[in-house]
């Protein structure tokens, strides 16, 4: 098995290649691989037919001896090996719910995936990483890249929805390249000091947020996903974390998929200055660890970078100021239309959700509030939803651009222009509070569109409450 994807750290201006980063596909795997070599047939065997093996309970059952990671080579088998290894993970703590979960991953598991995980430089946990940019393939290896074209490399029951769900959140990704590039454009403009090529490069970050906001548009009868939320980290089902068999003999702890592990959001955030609470900084820096080291060591570099906002500042030049604001608005407006669609996808969903088991079981809560922020889990959601608790848990980790909790702490608290209802969000007693059964969330007008002097109505109940005028405080006036 080959050395890990270290970084070293490098000059400016920056060179998205010496990060893995592809000038097509941004923070995406290119290409990535679909199966394995003939020595991890069973690995392959297994994760194929996931969907079957858990909803029939037989998971555990057919996970057995299987090879070692040592003949693994190249960051693609690698990749891969760590997806089917924690999805397989995945359904074999998950396979009888939350009360038939297990204390100790098996050796034959745990060993490979701490082995890969260790090369590659991520945790043993299924993460961003994972599910979204390694866990994608063109139907016709020739044609776009489409969600008709494409489909997931590994998936788990409630296939279709889940891959939607990935799969949008893939375009939402792939949507991002042009603004990444912009990224290294505008930072070699400012050390030039050219300001033409500056304000290109702001049209093009702003444009692509913009892309991003449509891509994250296509969820609507793409996804109906249903979600519970997984990690061995705050989890009241593993309140001691999980031994790795022949790894440690002490549980250890991990925080499951997260919209914070995406590249995107933290590398746009450190170009424009965006700063967040210092209880959200310490948060969103953990789950820098969650990324591949060279992605991580990209947002580093742009925090290294001169500062873009304070350019702009001293520049005097009008064009690059409403050039600038364009790009924190546009970020600003991705922000609102992500939180209503977590709204519609999970809020609501949960809200349906928690009707329904109440006449069922009264062990299963509709949140676990997080016990630093009281926003929700920190593996980014643990909404308790109503499908069946042993194929509903099972859609553990989804991460990317639609995880609650995640929106609750930076979102919903540090970043403005959020269009909150207050009929749609609250904080009572330090848990989220979804919607009641059958409404539907609605976006409100942008601040654009408003009266003068008309409020706006996206606002959290307490201190904690945001506003579009804080987000403005990012934004550089004439």
């Amino acid at each position: 098995m080959e050395p890990g994807d270290s970084t070293e750290e490098t000059p400016l201006p920056l060179v998205l290649a010496r990060f893995q980063l592809s000038e097509e596909y941004g923070f995406l795997l290119p290409h990535p691989l679909t199966e394995l070599p003939a020595p991890y047939g069973p690995w392959m065997e297994i994760a194929h037919d996931l969907p079957r093996l858990i909803t029939s309970h037989r998971l555990r059952s057919h996970v057995h001896q299987v090879p070692d990671a040592r003949h693994l080579r190249g960051r693609e088998e690698l990749h891969l090996a760590h997806l089917v290894l924690s999805f397989i993970t995945m359904g074999y703590l998950w396979q009888e719910g939350e009360e038939g979960t297990v204390k100790v991953l098996p050796q034959n598991l745990a060993v490979p995936f701490w082995e890969v995980s260790q090369a590659l430089g991520l945790p043993p946990i299924l993460s961003h990483a994972d599910f979204v940019l390694a866990n994608w393939r063109r139907k016709n290896p020739n044609g776009p890249l489409e969600i008709e074209n494409l489909d997931t490399i590994i998936s788990l029951p409630g296939a279709e929805s889940l891959r939607g769900f990935i799969l949008v959140t893939l375009l939402v990704e792939k949507a991002a390249v042009p603004g990444i590039k912009a990224i290294v454009q505008a930072i070699r403009a400012i050390l030039q000091l050219d300001h033409e090529t500056l304000h290109e490069a702001l049209q093009e970050l702003a444009e692509a947020i913009g892309d991003m906001t449509k891509a994250l548009a296509r969820m609507h009868g793409n996804s109906s996903l249903q979600l519970e939320g997984s990690s061995w980290k705050d989890n009241p089902a593993m309140p001691g974390g999980l031994v790795y068999e022949g790894v440690s003999d002490e549980p250890l702890a991990y925080s499951g998929g997260s919209a914070a592990q995406s590249t995107v959001l933290h590398a746009f955030d450190e170009l424009l200055g965006i700063r967040h609470s210092e209880e959200s900084t310490a948060f969103l820096h953990r789950m820098r660890h969650y990324m591949p080291p060279p992605h991580r060591a990209f947002v580093e570099e742009i925090h290294r970078a001169p500062s873009l906002r304070q350019h702009v500042l001293s520049s005097g030049d009008a064009r690059l100021r409403t050039a600038f604001n364009r790009c924190v608005s546009a970020l600003a407006d991705f922000r609102s239309y992500h939180i209503t669609i977590v709204t519609k996808y999970i809020a609501v969903a949960a809200a349906k959700a928690k009707a329904g088991q109440h006449q069922v079981s009264d062990s299963h809560q509709t949140c676990q509030p997080d016990p630093d922020t009281g926003a929700g889990n920190d593996q980014g959601s643990s909404l308790k939803v109503g499908a069946s608790p042993r194929v509903s848990q099972l859609l553990v980790s989804v991460p990317q651009f639609c995880l609650l909790g995640f929106l609750l702490r930076v979102s919903g608290r540090d970043l403005p222009g959020l269009p909150l209802r207050r009929d749609h969000t609250a904080h009572r007693g330090g848990c989220w509070q979804p919607p009641a059964t059958g409404t539907t969330p609605k976006l409100l007008k942008p601040s654009g569109e408003r009266k003068a002097g008309e409020r706006s109505e996206q606002s959290v109940q307490g201190k904690r409450g945001v506003s579009r005028l804080v987000f403005r405080r990012c934004c550089v006036k004439a």
